[in-house]
């Protein structure tokens, strides 16, 4: 007879619902009847180790959290900036936790690196305060980052593959995902973060939700970066009238960089068009998305947040709805884990200065594709 695991049942059930999961989509997801599942969360009968471990894996939990008689205390490793309609979100889920963690243990290792080799801090991170002037701090990001105000030389998927690249240039670690590591089933709700930033003098990181429509990832960006240069680090929903200083003096900088207020003004007042058209010449003249230009105009007032709601849900809801693959898995990879990152990682492995099980482990590649990755990213 299989030996029972002891498990505490009230662990159990906090753990499915840590997971999010309903009684039907926990009993799916560790390939149990509804009825076994909640007979073991009552405690009216007991798991065999090898199902307690299943039911551990399914909700993304350690096994031995399942035995403990009181659920640990989880902390967000970052400041949470996040509310809605002014109010602090609920507890984060742990696909946030888990992305987050992943990010720092990262961010760990390329701090050594630079030690390492003898690596500057930049001194862009924590240059300002939230008391500066947010159009003073758009501009030393664009001085900094080497790039002109936009007036219409690009298309905006250029322009944010042309700012995340300067971005990596200044040495900012810029990851991109959709998911929990590389896993396809654990998608990130954007309901819930657009994004965050870790600043550190010698490895900064911002992590843009991939999850959320391609033309308001270029706000998010800016956003986030505005957190590195008043050295503030905190996870983001980026949503308009948060109250939290930090999420407003960084979305007054990310609108400043993106489209400047002042020659918004000017042409919003100039323009006798209806909304979407006049929308859409705006955007075509700073070539940025039109999520983006509804964005400023919301916060200059000149449209209210239901029209500015109805816009972003409706974007969101058409990249949902597209086919779309996946895309080159390498290329993919070097996105989600920063190709600055990657680059660093691989040539410390290629050298022998890394092991490939441990490089693997980073890039959450195989170790045996390492040198496949290496080419693919340029290596």
């Amino acid at each position: 007879m299989a030996t029972r695991a002891l498990i505490n049942p009230a662990q159990l059930r906090w753990a499915r619902e840590r997971a999010g999961l309903t009684i039907e989509d926990a009993a799916e997801c560790a390939r149990v009847a509804p009825q076994q599942l909640s007979s073991w969360e009552v405690g009216e009968t007991q798991p065999t180790f090898r199902q307690a471990q299943n039911l551990a894996q399914s909700f993304h939990t350690p096994f031995g959290y399942l035995f403990l008689p009181n659920p640990p205390e989880e902390v967000l490793p970052l400041p949470d900036l996040r509310t809605v309609a002014g109010v602090p979100t609920p507890r984060p889920s742990v696909n946030l936790m888990e992305t987050v963690r992943i990010a720092l243990q990262r961010q760990a290792w390329f701090i050594e690196y630079q030690r390492d080799h003898g690596l500057e801090p930049l001194p862009f991170v924590g240059r300002f305060t939230l008391n500066a002037e947010p159009k003073v701090v758009a501009a030393d990001i664009r001085v900094v980052l080497g790039i002109d105000q936009e007036q219409g030389q690009r298309t905006w998927e250029i322009y944010f593959r042309d700012l995340v690249s300067a971005a990596e240039r200044i040495g900012i670690l810029v990851m991109r995902s959709g998911v929990v590591g590389n896993n396809t089933h654990r998608k990130l709700d954007v309901g819930e973060f657009r994004g965050f930033a870790i600043s550190d003098s010698l490895a900064p990181v911002v992590f843009i939700n991939s999850a959320d429509a391609p033309a308001a990832r270029l706000f998010t960006l800016l956003h986030e970066l505005a957190h590195i240069w008043v050295g503030a680090s905190g996870v983001s929903n980026v949503a308009p009238g948060n109250s939290r200083r930090e999420e407003i003096f960084c979305n007054a900088v990310a609108g400043e960089f993106l489209v400047p207020s002042d020659l918004l003004l000017q042409l919003w007042n100039e323009s006798g068009e209806a909304l979407p058209i006049r929308v859409a010449g705006l955007a075509r003249r700073f070539h940025v998305s039109q999520i983006v230009i509804m964005r400023r105009a919301l916060d200059l007032n000149f449209i209210d947040r239901a029209t500015y709601t109805d816009f972003y849900l409706a974007a969101l809801a058409a990249f949902r709805n597209q086919d779309g693959g996946g895309g080159n898995f390498y290329r993919t990879a070097g996105a989600k884990n920063s190709f600055v990152f990657s680059q660093a990682v691989v040539t410390e492995a290629l050298s022998g200065r890394l092991l490939l099980r441990e490089a693997g482990r980073l890039l959450g590649v195989q170790p045996s594709k390492i040198r496949e990755f290496a080419g693919q990213i340029g290596i």
